[in-house]
C-alpha cells in the first residue's frame, strides 16, 4: 500500500502556469481548470487551489504569499487582482463554479 506524495508546490506550479498561459480570457481559464481537474487531485490540494484562485499563489499561515516574487509561482488571474467592481468579481466566482 504505497502512499502518494503530498506536493502542493508542484500542484501550484502546474496551476499557475496554466492560468498564466490562458491569458486574460476567463473562458480559457475555466476550460483549463476543467481539463486539469481530471488529472490533478483538486480535493487533495483544495487549500492550495483556493489560495491560487483568490490570492494568486500559495499562502503561508498568517496570509503572506509563498512565492518569493518569482513570477513563475504566481498569477494575476485571481480575485485579488480583479477589477474592483461587482461584475468582475462575479465573473471570477463563475470560473470557480465551472
Amino acid at each position: 500500500d504505497e502512499k502518494e506524495k503530498f506536493e502542493p508546490t508542484v500542484f501550484r506550479d502546474t496551476i499557475v502556469q496554466g492560468l498564466n498561459e490562458a491569458g486574460n480570457d476567463l473562458e480559457a481559464i475555466a476550460k483549463f481548470l476543467d481539463a486539469t481537474g481530471s488529472r490533478l487531485d483538486y480535493r487533495r490540494y483544495a487549500d492550495t487551489l483556493f489560495d491560487i484562485l483568490v490570492a494568486g499563489s500559495m499562502l503561508a499561515p498568517g496570509g503572506t504569499r509563498i512565492d518569493d516574487n518569482d513570477k513563475t509561482k504566481m498569477t494575476n488571474h485571481c480575485v485579488f487582482f480583479a477589477d474592483e467592481d461587482h461584475d468582475a468579481i462575479r465573473n471570477y466566482a463563475q470560473v470557480g463554479k465551472g
